[in-house]
């Protein structure tokens, strides 16, 4: 394979990256729309039409906010996920047992489990160690404990990378 061939991003990578650039372009149409119809209630003057355009003028104001969380918490683990990659220290599943449906067994992901929240009690303030315990809970199927994990990675990794702040 070429030098080149090697940096093509996969067809699942760029179906991923193009639904989401669709899904946001959707949601910004939706909100602006929403938004002039907002105006256009509260233009009218009435009581109840300013108070239904006041409610409609909120949504896409939530939306843009949790548009932007999600966004931003997206590429703050994918920044995590390649320099875990880049340094090789992405948790190794691939001689797990797993069930016809593709997840690992629970014995095995709990076993997983078992040794990467050792390696972090040995180290809980390495965002490397905190990044694959986030992601030994997604194995356990444990998903609240595995966001608030990668939170913490993902602000460990800041004050890493931006001592100063």
């Amino acid at each position: 394979m070429s030098e080149s061939g090697a940096q093509r991003p996969d067809r699942q990578v760029v179906t991923t990256v193009a639904v989401v650039v669709f899904l946001v372009v959707a949601l910004l149409f939706y909100f602006v729309r929403l938004g002039g119809l907002a105006i256009a209630y509260i233009a009218d003057g009435g009581f109840a039409g300013i108070a239904i355009g006041i409610g409609m003028l909120l949504l896409p104001v939530v939306g843009l906010w949790i548009l932007w969380a999600t966004l931003s918490a997206a590429f703050a683990h994918q920044r995590l996920a390649r320099r875990i990659h880049e340094e090789g220290l992405e948790v190794d599943t691939s001689h797990l047992p797993r069930r016809p449906s593709g997840r690992i067994e629970r014995e095995a992901a709990d076993a997983l489990f078992a040794q990467i929240k050792t390696e972090w009690e040995a180290d809980p303030d390495n965002w490397r160690c905190s990044y694959r315990l986030a992601r030994a809970y997604d194995y356990a199927g444990d998903r609240g404990r595995a966001r608030d994990t990668m939170r913490r990675a993902v602000a460990l990794e800041k004050l890493e990378r931006d001592p100063g702040e």
